[in-house]
């Protein structure tokens, strides 16, 4: 092997004007909504540790450094053999970054020059590989609505997917007054170490040496050991490891850090006492919607935190206080592990597929309410019954179900950073309930909500960043009327990405507002269906007697074909009407008046499809 060189590097040291290659072996940008949420966790929760209300830009270059561990090179056309995945996600956050600052008409001059540069004109982006141009353009210009990414290759639908998900994460906490600072820190404060090597064959080595030869146990790993270490007979020993190592293999299937990820909710969900430390003591009890502020939080020696960081640690810290003290306590514990593996590996399963029992759970999914896991197993009993199981798990996702959407509609930030606190409070109060306390509990929280659908939903409307929820709402609403009409469902149709998937329709054009109106009333619920993307496009502006026509004849959903009179010639949807006395109509104009009418009837199906049935006695 030829010389090899470390080198500490900031982001701006590794990317202003560097341009990087990918061999076809490493083309794949595979990086899923959970890396991105906790990248920007990372990032964000140690910015905020460092910045304070007044500070300038200048404050920054005393902010402490963020080590985002080592990239590989090889030889002189910087072919990049391990950091793509870190790569490629900071680049789309400092798109992010770059585009909201341009909103503002701001600009960081070193930020553009680290996401590309430009010779004779043509833009080329710092990994530079030729399939992904066109997204990467899309995305630079804030056009990615534009974007057609249905029969892209999987980097790019992942690329999309990723800088959507940052849209939607980033925290609010960081405000427009604090981008500039964040930027700064950004570039120049998040290290890496630059690990060159002459030629690819020497890089490849070093990657293997790194991965495969002398690691460290892994958390799961050193938790297993101490557990074990406590066990007396070795019979039983060697029967609790073994069935550790098949659990940890399940949990590995899909994702080399599921074991990691499990034990980290588990421990969270059932054993975790203190939350997120204040510089002051939070009041026992707060409002659903109050977001508390970041900038309040000290160096966090949370059990929440530090169960993330080395939940080994944690638990071994921590013995007495989850009565591991003798040999049996410890086979208990360990036989929870087992337990709670089946619960959290059912509940990943009713993400994925939709079954009538676990709807709700299936619907939080949708959203990418990744928090669900955790709420969901605190109610859960070491040894309950299956049946309860199943009870208290569909009871918890409801409340999920309610929250993100009343939330959603009261214009409240889902972000990570925002909402952990409060869903890891919840989870405390829950924890461990039988189904009775549980549903007093659940019921009491929803009650203290500070919503009214009356007041709220016509407020509500479309924007760049609550598209993923709006779709989700309309699918449930158009669902539901199938549901109650003829005893189908067609929600994943309506949320599925595949081949000509369903897309938000505006029931108004761009050409019949002016811009005041058009802000005010084409973004309303009441304006906005679903329609088949196919559908949709040949719409584009058209008046709406021609939209009217493809509504009630090619839509294939209810909710859009109600618009015209010959629905209400349908014997069981007439019946759902006036049993619900929902004000129905169909409309053969549609302005302003008629927006109005149909939020109003909005509201009403809202109160019908999200209520409290399942939490009363």
């Amino acid at each position: 092997m030829k010389e090899i060189k470390g080198t500490p590097r900031n982001l701006m040291g590794l990317l202003q004007n560097i341009k990087y290659t990918l061999h076809y072996y490493q083309r794949e940008y595979r990086w899923q909504r959970r890396q991105i949420e906790e990248l920007l966790d990372d990032l964000t929760t140690e910015f905020l540790r460092n910045y304070k209300p007044g500070h300038t830009r200048d404050d920054a270059a005393n902010y402490d450094i963020y080590f985002m561990g080592s990239i590989i090179l090889a030889g002189r056309e910087n072919a990049i053999v391990d950091g793509q995945q870190r790569f490629s996600s900071l680049t789309l956050l400092l798109m992010y970054l770059r585009n909201r600052l341009s909103k503002r008409k701001e600009l960081h001059p070193t930020v553009e020059q680290i996401i590309y540069s430009e010779v004779r004109g043509k833009k080329s982006f710092n990994i530079n590989v030729a399939e992904r141009q066109a997204c990467m353009e899309a995305i630079f210009k804030d056009n990615l609505d534009n974007f057609d990414a249905s029969n892209s290759i999987e980097s790019v639908k992942n690329l999309c997917e990723r800088y959507n998900d940052i849209i939607a994460l980033f925290p609010d906490e960081i405000t427009d007054d604090m981008l500039l600072n964040f930027c700064d820190w950004l570039i120049e404060k998040v290290y890496f170490i630059e690990i060159v090597a002459q030629d690819e064959q020497d890089a490849s080595k070093i990657f293997i040496t790194m991965n495969d030869r002398g690691l460290n146990l892994t958390p799961s790993e050193m938790l297993k050991s101490y557990l074990l270490s406590e066990i007396k007979s070795n019979d039983r020993r060697e029967k609790l490891n073994k069935r550790w190592k098949e659990q940890i293999d399940r949990l590995k299937r899909d994702d080399d850090k599921g074991d990691e990820i499990f034990i980290r909710t588990w421990l969270r969900a059932q054993y975790a006492e203190v939350q997120l430390v204040k510089e002051e003591t939070a009041p026992l009890q707060i409002s659903l919607f109050e977001d508390e502020p970041t900038e309040n939080f000290r160096e966090d020696f949370s059990d929440f935190a530090q169960i993330g960081r080395e939940f080994h640690k944690w638990v071994r810290d921590e013995h007495k206080r989850l009565t591991l003290n003798i040999t049996t306590d410890y086979e208990r514990f360990i036989e929870a592990f087992d337990y709670f593996v089946e619960i959290y590996l059912r509940i990943r399963d009713a993400e994925e597929t939709f079954s009538e029992d676990t709807k709700y759970v299936y619907y939080n999914a949708q959203v990418n309410f990744t928090l669900q896991p955790l709420f969901l197993m605190a109610p859960i009993r070491y040894n309950d019954e299956a049946a309860t199981v199943t009870q208290k798990i569909n009871l918890a996702a409801r409340f999920i179900d309610l929250w993100v959407n009343m939330r959603v509609m009261n214009r409240k930030s889902l972000s990570y950073n925002t909402i952990q606190d409060y869903i890891f409070r919840i989870a405390k109060d829950i924890r461990g309930c039988s189904i009775d306390a549980l549903k007093a509990k659940l019921k009491a929280h929803y009650d203290a909500l500070d919503y009214h659908p009356e007041t709220t939903v016509p407020a509500f409307s479309l924007n760049k960043s609550n598209k993923k929820y709006v779709k989700n709402i309309l699918a449930r609403i158009t669902s539901f009327i199938e549901e109650q009409t003829s005893g189908t469902s067609h929600y994943n149709e309506y949320m599925t990405t595949t081949a000509d998937p369903f897309e938000i329709e505006h029931i108004i054009g761009n050409k019949f507002f002016n811009s005041e109106e058009f802000d005010n009333y084409r973004n309303k619920i009441g304006a906005l269906l679903l329609l088949r993307k196919s559908i949709n496009a040949g719409l584009n502006d058209s008046d709406y007697p021609q939209k009217l026509e493809k509504y009630c004849s090619t839509s294939g959903n209810t909710y859009a074909a109600s618009l015209g009179k010959q629905t209400y010639q349908n014997t069981p949807f007439d019946r759902f009407i006036n049993e619900n006395k929902l004000s129905f109509d169909s409309f053969d104009k549609f302005g302003k008046a008629e927006i109005e009418k149909r939020t109003q009837l909005v509201v009403q199906l809202v109160n019908l499809i999200w209520n409290t049935e399942e939490f009363n006695d």
